[in-house]
């Protein structure tokens, strides 16, 4: 069917609702095993800036230059013909992500070559929500940087919530790390995929927000393999003043959230170092955080890489076996001791994002240049593990 339309230029609504991201979304809930996470499709293009006191800053910037676009409900019915099955690429908690053309990006009867985007629409028995549909519009409306996802707009229309992104072309780290079909996603590859994902939240914790829901299917790829971080939908603001902590309800996905927080609903920066910790796990043994079809003692992930340390004769046991010993021991090794300290029982003694991003970059750079002796994370100064 050919779906050609024009957009009308509309001036964005003023969006408000700050407290919908000091709100909390669906609570934990055990996963089960042939369930997958929920799938997003974006392209980010977007250029650093430079690094704001918080968030509330980025949002007075937005205030006086307002970037996001509201779609019509019609306009995107129309760019996905009817939400059609045949164009739909993804589903998830949020509802279904349809990829769509849009034949004039920037309204009106511009003559701009049309852009591909991914269209998410909130299915209306979702349990996240307007409240989480919300947070992403404030959040990504206003945030820029290379390794997090771009919003172009928005539609609100009755009971109608969608989402417009650029298109991401790749999928997401999941679907490439977890598949069983090649070719086998390489280790340098793997590295450079989660440095980008750590200058992402780097980032984040730098505006003091909380992502909360780091794992690999919301880390998307692009053309050339570069990550941005997806789904804002449980994101929140850091605690504010002399507070240590922001209390919430317990949400996220089993197995990536910090244990403290399950635990108390205390929800810090370093709740989202633990999931990272979880996730270089998972680069380095191509697992997911729990295989019920493993045997027994294999099952858990994190309890299954404590019987092969870092410094074992057994640790190769670990290592994922797609790569055909195409790696440098020592330098996984290195990995996996960074991954052991972001998953520090006490959250105060697990690193900072801004440390984690300097470690893996210096072990790129040591790989690349042949430095492949074992130095330690325990070498370096230890108060740059404080947040």
């Amino acid at each position: 069917m050919n779906c050609l339309f024009m957009f009308k230029s509309k001036k964005p609504k003023d969006i408000r609702g700050r407290e919908f991201l000091q709100n909390s979304a669906p609570e934990l809930t055990r996963r089960r095993d042939n369930e997958t996470s929920s799938l997003s499709f974006n392209l980010p293009t977007a250029r650093s800036l430079p690094s704001p006191a918080s968030i509330r800053d980025l949002h007075t910037q937005r205030e006086q230059n307002q970037n996001l676009r509201v779609f019509s409900y019609k306009e995107l019915s129309d760019a996905t013909c009817g939400f059609s099955r045949e164009l739909k690429i993804g589903e998830g908690g949020f509802g279904s992500v349809y990829k769509a053309t849009i034949h004039s990006p920037t309204g009106g009867d511009s003559h701009s070559s049309p852009l591909t985007v991914a269209v998410k629409k909130l299915n209306r028995q979702s349990q996240q929500g307007h409240k989480q549909w919300l947070a992403e519009v404030e959040l990504l409306g206003v945030v820029n940087h290379p390794n997090v996802v771009k919003l172009l707009g928005y539609c609100s229309e009755d009971s109608e919530r969608l989402l417009v992104y650029e298109l991401m072309s790749n999928l997401s780290l999941e679907d490439h790390l977890f598949t069983r079909k090649p070719p086998t996603l390489p280790w340098k590859q793997r590295l450079e995929i989660i440095l980008g994902a750590a200058q992402g939240l780097a980032y984040l914790h730098e505006i003091q927000v909380i992502y909360r829901d780091f794992k690999t299917s919301n880390v998307l790829l692009d053309d050339d393999f570069n990550p941005k971080l997806s789904d804002f939908g449980l994101a929140r603001e850091g605690p504010e003043g002399d507070n240590t902590h922001v209390t919430t309800a317990r949400v996220g996905t089993n197995g990536y959230a910090a244990p403290e927080y399950v635990e108390t609903g205390h929800l810090r920066t370093q709740s989202d170092v633990y999931s990272f910790g979880v996730v270089l796990y998972e680069i380095i043994t191509g697992r997911r955080t729990i295989e019920r079809l493993k045997p027994l003692a294999e099952q858990k992930l994190l309890e299954w890489v404590k019987l092969h340390p870092a410094d074992s004769k057994s640790f190769r046991m670990i290592v994922d076996s797609r790569l055909r010993s195409k790696y440098h021991v020592a330098m996984v090794r290195r990995v996996a001791k960074l991954a052991d300290h972001c998953l520090k029982k006490n959250d105060k003694e697990r690193p900072t994002m801004a440390f984690i991003v300097e470690t893996l970059r210096n072990i790129i750079e040591d790989s690349d240049s042949g430095n492949v002796t074992s130095s330690v994370v325990e070498s370096t100064t230890r108060g740059a593990f404080r947040a």
